[in-house]
């Protein structure tokens, strides 16, 4: 498996990148971020230490069905549900239809390396200083 690239820049920033792909003005490039989040957040809030941890259960148990996810992780298969259908809108996590019409997790990355600026457009930086 391969490493997913994830971006943190401005909702505006995104938007204009998308544009410039769509009317062909920009080709992403290898390396450049898969999944983007618009704050840093945003990413904790969706890569939390619970999420983060249920998707190295999923990698390393590949259960069978949500059913068997939510016992061998001990949550809520409602929950659960929900918190896989986010993380599957960000890329991280492919819910496939299994034989028996079961839904299948699978985590489809052996790791995820975060690209961000440390100082953002439209950021004012402040110092405080003391006389």
């Amino acid at each position: 498996m391969k490493p997913l690239k994830i971006g943190i820049t401005s909702y505006e920033k995104m938007k204009a990148r998308t544009m410039a792909i769509a009317q062909g003005q920009y080709t992403p490039g290898r390396s450049d971020p898969k999944v983007w989040f618009t704050s840093m957040e945003s990413f904790a809030r969706v890569l939390s230490d619970r999420n983060r941890a249920l998707l190295g259960l999923i990698a390393q148990a590949e259960p069978e069905s949500i059913t068997e996810l939510a016992s061998l992780s001990g949550r809520e298969k409602s929950n659960l549900s929900r918190t896989l259908k986010t993380l599957e809108q960000y890329g991280l996590v492919r819910l496939k239809k299994g034989t028996d019409g079961k839904v299948v997790p699978r985590v489809p990355y052996s790791d995820i390396v975060l690209d961000m600026p440390i100082v953002m457009a439209g950021t004012t930086l402040t110092v405080a200083t003391s006389m």
